[in-house]
């Protein structure tokens, strides 16, 4: 069961930093290192506590720059130590560590200062392994202010890639991890800074990567198969991410050679962020702070880290219902906020079913830059409970549900496994169960969170005399592109398989009009292949599209990549069941739209 936060934890928590004068906890923290560190070396804090009051204890860790503002690192969670590093510049940083008594209330501070130093101690840069084989660290002398600094590395067989571009302070070193290289293989780098409308570059220096571990998260990495090769030499989307559920995610390119691995297993991975980020949620233990959301960079350090635990504490102090745990979503929205989907339940009488029965919903949660609540909807309280899962889903029965608290077994209602931002500033929901993808009054966090439009099924939408007219059923991954009319999903097509054994799954580009309430089909193109969960859909920048069958014959998942006419140019298969597959330009640009 979820714990309830007490008068006290609430009026703490609305007070913000609070310094009890009487305090029953005593805190110490420590690091791992007593002397300076370098740049991209871990640290790793302990913050260990006694207490004359004795309750669960929860710890939160924020760093800063020493003239900074402190920014949360990890959330309140049962975890008391943090693998912390900085990349950005050398300097003293400090960290804090908070002690929060579950039962008392109590919440108290201690802090921590730790020197970081640059690599580039000379004038010219500097490479350092890390300990992913396949991901470098380079470390480059200031440059002058104004200017901004950019990585390229290559190899004569393979097209030259780039990191982000940082810019210029004229005091701290410039430092990048450099990823998507293939094992075993010598590269050259050379960094380029541009100022005052000039180039000027750094020295080609070389780099060769090490072999890839035998396994990671205790299993080997999934067999890669090219079904059917690509015709096309260059590439605009070239390397594949993908996310195995339960497991650790990596890089292939369209070969499936490995250039890339985290080395942790996620239960989902969400997706590419930016500048080498990426979003992921890992659920596991016996309540909601073992569900976790996680920010982490290229180089496997955890940038931002939040659970549903820490998120109940700040959903009962603004009278929200609390959640279970975090799934399927965490993205970031174009003002720099995150939005994720977490599980809501509620238990009802004689709604979905004779008698008590325990109703799982969703919630969706957008959450500032320093992982505070700042807007929530709730299914329970936006959409008509007495419709039910189309395919009467439970959780034990066919439902697949994530984590539920309040009875053995539960109607697996509706199951979402999208949202993302429209370009109109509101948000779309995918709603498995439901057969729906609903729009969201959002209005860049001053919505309502009224359903502006239910389209599928039994929703508001007619389609167009002549367009392919069969609804998309258990869909996943449903977003517009930037025209706010065009909408990629993958169509899983459990309820025709239903009936139709021989069913397959589709890729889906539907045209919306949104004034009409009339839908067009674009593509809807069958993969040959039904996968009865999971799935992804993304315009590439050439045009083409990319879906993932993800979970075929229950072992297997395989990207396609589809032309405009619906022909299938590119295929390979994965030797696991995938949560998402993402085709990227490189490992630090995100998802690019076309234009």
């Amino acid at each position: 069961m979820m714990s309830r936060t007490t008068p006290s934890v609430i009026f703490l928590l609305m007070l913000g930093a609070v310094f009890p004068l009487h305090a029953a906890i005593t805190p110490r923290l420590t690091n791992s290192t007593s002397a300076p560190s370098t740049i991209g070396t871990v640290v790793r804090w302990t913050v260990e506590a006694s207490d004359t009051n004795p309750g669960p204890l929860w710890y939160r860790f924020r760093a800063r720059t020493v003239n900074g503002t402190f920014a949360t690192v990890r959330d309140f969670s049962p975890a008391n130590t943090l693998d912390w590093t900085a990349i950005d510049a050398e300097g003293i940083y400090v960290i804090e560590a908070s002690v929060f008594n579950q039962r008392t209330g109590e919440i108290v501070y201690t802090s921590a200062p730790v020197e970081i130093v640059s690599r580039a101690t000379g004038e010219t840069p500097v490479i350092n392994p890390t300990d992913n084989p396949l991901v470098f660290l380079y470390s480059a002398p200031p440059c002058e202010l104004g200017g901004i600094m950019r990585v390229y590395f290559w190899t004569p067989e393979r097209p030259t890639q780039a990191t982000q571009a940082r810019s210029c302070n004229g005091t701290s070193s410039m430092n990048f991890y450099i990823a998507g290289m293939q094992a075993n293989t010598s590269y050259e780098v050379e960094h380029f800074i541009f100022r005052d409308r000039q180039w000027t570059t750094g020295p080609i220096l070389p780099l060769t990567t090490g072999s890839l571990p035998n396994s990671i998260g205790g299993r080997p990495f999934p067999k890669q198969t090219v079904l059917l090769g690509s015709s096309i030499q260059y590439h605009s989307n070239p390397f594949l991410l993908q996310g195995p559920l339960n497991a650790p995610p990596f890089v292939t390119d369209l070969n499936g050679n490995i250039v890339w691995y985290y080395p942790e297993a996620l239960t989902f991975l969400t997706g590419p962020d930016r500048d080498g980020l990426f979003f992921g949620i890992r659920n596991s233990g016996g309540d909601s702070s073992g569900s976790v959301l996680r920010l982490f960079d290229v180089g496997g350090t955890t940038i931002k880290e939040t659970n549903a635990g820490a998120l109940n504490l700040q959903l009962t102090a603004l009278g929200k219902r609390q959640i279970g745990v975090l799934h399927h979503a965490a993205t970031r929205l174009s003002n720099g906020n995150i939005v994720t989907l977490a599980t809501v339940e509620q238990m009802m009488t004689d709604v979905q079913g004779p008698g008590a029965i325990d109703v799982i919903g969703d919630m969706i949660i957008v959450l500032d830059s320093d992982l505070q609540v700042l807007w929530t909807w709730d299914a329970f309280d936006h959409l008509d409970v007495a419709r039910t899962a189309i395919m009467n889903e439970t959780c034990m029965r066919n439902g697949g549900c994530m984590s539920h608290f309040l009875a053995p077994d539960g109607n697996d209602w509706t199951h979402s496994n999208s949202v993302s931002e429209t370009p109109d500033g509101n948000l779309v929901l995918s709603i498995r169960h439901l057969d729906w993808v609903v729009k969201i009054n959002y209005e860049n966090g001053t919505g309502d969170g009224r359903v502006i439009w239910r389209l599928g099924r039994e929703g508001d939408f007619t389609f167009e005399p002549g367009s392919d007219d069969r609804w998309f059923s258990h869909q996943h991954d449903a977003s517009f592109l930037s025209d706010n009319a065009t909408l990629t999903l993958f169509d899983n097509g459990n309820l025709v398989k239903a009936s139709d054994a021989s069913a397959t799954s589709r890729g889906q580009v539907l045209l919306v009009d949104e004034a009409r309430r009339t839908v067009k089909s674009v593509l809807s193109q069958d993969l040959g292949v039904f996968s009865q969960a999971v799935g992804s859909a993304q315009k590439l920048l050439n045009g083409n599209y990319h879906f993932d069958a993800g979970f075929v014959n229950n072992s297997r998942s395989i990207s396609f990549e589809v032309d405009g006419s619906g022909r299938i140019v590119c295929a390979l298969q994965a030797d696991a069941m995938e949560y998402r597959t993402y085709r990227l330009v490189d490992l630090y640009t995100g998802l690019e739209q076309p234009k």
